[in-house]
């Protein structure tokens, strides 16, 4: 169950950033989940690591929210800069 949980939190803060990101992003369903999840994986290391919050507080969903835009961010500018 603990797959299944982290794909769902995984899609829902990737649907969140993409909706507080500006711009167009082109990406599907798995790389949406696959952005939401990278974002609490890099969050959840770097928050409780810092010890600003430990797992499971909202702290870390708010975190997750916002590495996912830094991810997306990242990811444009990785994308305008690919020669086509």
């Amino acid at each position: 169950m603990g797959i299944v949980w982290t794909i769902l939190v995984g899609l829902v803060v990737g649907v969140i950033a993409k909706l507080l990101h500006p711009g167009k992003d082109n990406m599907g369903f798995i790389a949406t989940v696959l952005l939401g999840i990278g974002g609490s994986f890099l969050a959840g290391i770097l928050g409780q690591a810092m010890g600003w919050y430990q797992a499971g507080e909202g702290a870390g969903f708010v975190a997750s929210v916002v590495v996912a835009i830094v991810l997306l961010v990242i990811y444009g500018r990785m994308r305008d800069q690919t020669p086509t």
